[in-house]
Protein backbone atom coordinates (compact mmCIF):
# COMPACT_ATOMS: atom_id res chain seq x y z
CA UNK A 1 0.00 0.00 0.00
CA UNK A 2 2.77 2.44 0.90
CA UNK A 3 4.56 1.70 -2.39
CA UNK A 4 1.42 2.73 -4.28
CA UNK A 5 1.19 5.97 -2.30
CA UNK A 6 4.89 6.70 -2.89
CA UNK A 7 4.45 6.08 -6.62
CA UNK A 8 1.38 8.36 -6.76
CA UNK A 9 3.26 11.10 -4.91
CA UNK A 10 6.22 10.75 -7.28
CA UNK A 11 3.94 11.08 -10.31
CA UNK A 12 2.28 14.12 -8.70
CA UNK A 13 5.64 15.79 -8.06
CA UNK A 14 6.84 15.00 -11.59
CA UNK A 15 3.71 16.47 -13.05
CA UNK A 16 4.18 19.65 -11.10
CA UNK A 17 7.79 19.79 -12.29
CA UNK A 18 6.61 19.22 -15.86
CA UNK A 19 4.13 22.07 -15.49
CA UNK A 20 6.85 24.37 -14.18
CA UNK A 21 9.11 23.38 -17.06
CA UNK A 22 6.40 24.21 -19.60
CA UNK A 23 6.09 27.73 -18.19
CA UNK A 24 9.86 28.20 -18.08
CA UNK A 25 10.19 27.02 -21.67
CA UNK A 26 7.51 29.43 -22.86
CA UNK A 27 9.29 32.29 -21.08
CA UNK A 28 12.58 31.38 -22.72
CA UNK A 29 10.96 31.11 -26.16
CA UNK A 30 8.80 34.23 -25.94
CA UNK A 31 10.12 35.86 -29.13
CA UNK A 32 9.75 32.64 -31.14
CA UNK A 33 6.22 32.26 -29.80
CA UNK A 34 5.34 35.74 -31.04
CA UNK A 35 6.38 34.64 -34.54
CA UNK A 36 4.32 31.46 -34.19
CA UNK A 37 1.31 33.56 -33.28
CA UNK A 38 1.84 35.70 -36.36
CA UNK A 39 1.55 32.48 -38.37
CA UNK A 40 -1.61 31.57 -36.45
CA UNK A 41 -3.16 34.89 -37.49
CA UNK A 42 -2.72 33.91 -41.14
CA UNK A 43 -4.69 30.67 -40.77
CA UNK A 44 -8.32 30.24 -41.64
CA UNK A 45 -10.56 30.69 -38.61
CA UNK A 46 -11.96 27.17 -38.85
CA UNK A 47 -8.49 25.60 -39.16
CA UNK A 48 -7.17 27.59 -36.21
CA UNK A 49 -10.17 26.71 -34.05
CA UNK A 50 -9.86 23.03 -34.95
CA UNK A 51 -6.14 22.94 -34.14
CA UNK A 52 -6.68 24.57 -30.75
CA UNK A 53 -9.72 22.45 -29.89
CA UNK A 54 -8.01 19.16 -30.76
CA UNK A 55 -4.96 20.00 -28.66
CA UNK A 56 -7.09 21.43 -25.83
CA UNK A 57 -8.88 18.08 -25.52
CA UNK A 58 -5.63 16.08 -25.63
CA UNK A 59 -3.74 18.29 -23.18
CA UNK A 60 -6.52 18.46 -20.61
CA UNK A 61 -6.70 14.66 -20.56
CA UNK A 62 -3.16 14.79 -19.13
CA UNK A 63 -3.05 18.04 -17.17
CA UNK A 64 -5.14 18.58 -14.06
CA UNK A 65 -5.65 22.24 -13.18
CA UNK A 66 -5.60 21.36 -9.48
CA UNK A 67 -1.92 20.44 -9.83
CA UNK A 68 -1.13 24.04 -10.72
CA UNK A 69 -3.79 26.72 -10.15
CA UNK A 70 -1.26 29.29 -11.32
CA UNK A 71 -4.06 31.31 -12.88
CA UNK A 72 -5.76 31.63 -9.48
CA UNK A 73 -2.45 32.46 -7.82
CA UNK A 74 -1.29 35.16 -10.22
CA UNK A 75 -4.15 36.78 -12.14
CA UNK A 76 -7.68 37.95 -11.67
CA UNK A 77 -10.70 37.20 -13.79
CA UNK A 78 -13.04 39.97 -14.81
CA UNK A 79 -16.18 39.99 -12.68
CA UNK A 80 -19.29 40.92 -14.66
CA UNK A 81 -22.44 42.21 -12.94
CA UNK A 82 -24.09 38.81 -13.24
CA UNK A 83 -21.04 37.17 -11.61
CA UNK A 84 -21.13 39.65 -8.75
CA UNK A 85 -24.84 39.01 -8.18
CA UNK A 86 -24.44 35.24 -8.22
CA UNK A 87 -21.40 35.13 -5.94
CA UNK A 88 -22.79 37.73 -3.54
CA UNK A 89 -25.99 35.74 -3.19
CA UNK A 90 -24.02 32.56 -2.56
CA UNK A 91 -21.87 34.27 0.08
CA UNK A 92 -24.92 35.94 1.58
CA UNK A 93 -23.42 39.37 1.09
CA UNK A 94 -24.90 42.49 -0.39
CA UNK A 95 -23.38 43.19 -3.78
CA UNK A 96 -21.87 46.42 -2.51
CA UNK A 97 -20.27 44.59 0.42
CA UNK A 98 -18.88 41.91 -1.91
CA UNK A 99 -17.40 44.57 -4.18
CA UNK A 100 -15.90 46.53 -1.28
CA UNK A 101 -14.41 43.40 0.27
CA UNK A 102 -13.01 41.61 -2.77
CA UNK A 103 -12.95 43.77 -5.89
CA UNK A 104 -11.43 46.86 -7.44
CA UNK A 105 -11.60 48.57 -10.83
CA UNK A 106 -8.66 47.89 -13.13
CA UNK A 107 -7.22 50.19 -15.82
CA UNK A 108 -9.95 49.06 -18.24
CA UNK A 109 -12.69 49.86 -15.70
CA UNK A 110 -13.45 46.18 -15.15
CA UNK A 111 -14.01 44.66 -11.74
CA UNK A 112 -11.11 42.41 -10.77
CA UNK A 113 -9.85 40.95 -7.52
CA UNK A 114 -8.06 43.26 -5.11
CA UNK A 115 -5.39 40.68 -4.40
CA UNK A 116 -3.57 37.62 -5.62
CA UNK A 117 -3.80 34.78 -5.00
CA UNK A 118 -7.57 34.66 -5.33
CA UNK A 119 -9.37 34.98 -2.01
CA UNK A 120 -11.41 31.90 -2.89
CA UNK A 121 -8.45 29.63 -3.64
CA UNK A 122 -8.08 26.88 -1.04
CA UNK A 123 -4.77 25.32 0.06
CA UNK A 124 -5.46 22.23 -2.06
CA UNK A 125 -5.96 24.46 -5.15
CA UNK A 126 -9.72 24.00 -5.15
CA UNK A 127 -12.10 26.93 -5.37
CA UNK A 128 -14.41 27.66 -2.46
CA UNK A 129 -16.97 29.18 -4.85
CA UNK A 130 -16.41 26.78 -7.74
CA UNK A 131 -20.08 26.30 -8.65
CA UNK A 132 -20.59 30.08 -8.53
CA UNK A 133 -17.29 31.28 -10.01
CA UNK A 134 -17.11 34.04 -12.64
CA UNK A 135 -17.61 33.21 -16.30
CA UNK A 136 -13.99 34.15 -16.98
CA UNK A 137 -12.89 31.38 -14.60
CA UNK A 138 -15.34 28.90 -16.12
CA UNK A 139 -13.96 29.52 -19.60
CA UNK A 140 -10.27 29.81 -18.72
CA UNK A 141 -7.88 29.26 -20.48
CA UNK A 142 -10.19 29.95 -23.45
CA UNK A 143 -8.43 27.49 -25.77
CA UNK A 144 -11.63 25.65 -26.64
CA UNK A 145 -13.72 28.56 -27.79
CA UNK A 146 -14.76 29.57 -31.28
CA UNK A 147 -12.97 32.30 -33.18
CA UNK A 148 -9.58 31.80 -31.57
CA UNK A 149 -8.16 34.37 -33.97
CA UNK A 150 -10.01 37.03 -31.92
CA UNK A 151 -8.16 36.16 -28.72
CA UNK A 152 -4.69 35.25 -29.93
CA UNK A 153 -3.12 38.16 -28.01
CA UNK A 154 -4.78 36.93 -24.81
CA UNK A 155 -3.70 33.37 -25.58
CA UNK A 156 -0.10 34.52 -26.00
CA UNK A 157 -0.29 36.15 -22.55
CA UNK A 158 -1.88 33.03 -21.08
CA UNK A 159 1.13 30.96 -22.16
CA UNK A 160 3.04 32.69 -19.37
CA UNK A 161 0.38 31.77 -16.80
CA UNK A 162 -1.02 28.40 -17.80
CA UNK A 163 1.19 25.41 -18.57
CA UNK A 164 -1.71 23.80 -20.43
CA UNK A 165 -1.84 26.71 -22.88
CA UNK A 166 1.92 26.44 -23.33
CA UNK A 167 1.55 22.74 -24.10
CA UNK A 168 -1.40 23.29 -26.45
CA UNK A 169 0.54 25.83 -28.50
CA UNK A 170 3.63 23.62 -28.45
CA UNK A 171 1.61 20.73 -29.87
CA UNK A 172 -0.09 22.61 -32.71
CA UNK A 173 1.37 21.22 -35.89
CA UNK A 174 1.95 24.12 -38.29
CA UNK A 175 4.67 26.10 -36.62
Amino acid sequence: MQDTQSYALKIHLNLKQELRQLLEKSQAEKEALKKTFQKFKQKKTKDLDTAFHVQHTKVFKKINCLDCANCCKTTSPIFRDVDIKRISKHLRLKEKEFIETYLRFDEDSDYVLKQSPCSFLEKDNTCSIYDFRPLACREYPHTDRKNMHQILDLTLKNIEICPAVAKIVQEIEWK
